[in-house]
């Protein structure tokens, strides 16, 4: 899987976005959390642009991602991320594309379950629920 289509996997969640909070080298995808005042989004992935192969930075429930990293080799803990919580996904055409869409869409899920019920309905989410329902 590509940056590009990384970034539209990334950018297809409710309220998602993306900036360069650590400078031009690494793409941050947040989900914009609407309260007041405003506050950065809370962070569900995190892409080196500049890297090959690729990979990407993703939340993980802590059982699943003992078993995910047993099963695939490419999948490790995060760099200087706390490798309890992250995943760091190599991107070097082991894993199927639609298996990098689960493991994205698995980590919004978990940040968007994080936030309070008003911002959760705010973003009209629903554990499991198909996007745009």
């Amino acid at each position: 899987m590509d940056l590009d289509r990384l970034r539209s996997s990334c950018l297809s969640f409710p309220g998602a976005y993306e900036d360069y909070p650590f400078g031009p080298e690494v793409a941050v995808f947040r989900v914009r959390v609407p309260t007041a005042p405003p506050r950065p989004g809370k962070i569900f992935a995190l892409v080196p642009v500049d890297r090959a192969p690729s990979s990407i930075s993703l939340k993980c429930d802590p059982a699943l991602a003992v078993q995910l990293r047993a099963a695939h080799p490419g999948i490790t803990g995060a760099w200087h991320l706390d490798k309890k919580h992250w995943n760091g996904v190599r991107l070097d055409g082991d894993l199927p594309a639609g298996t990098v869409r689960d493991m994205i869409e698995d980590s919004y899920d978990l940040v968007v379950a994080s936030l309070p019920a008003a911002a959760r309905a705010a973003l009209g989410w629903a554990p499991g629920a198909p996007e745009g329902s």
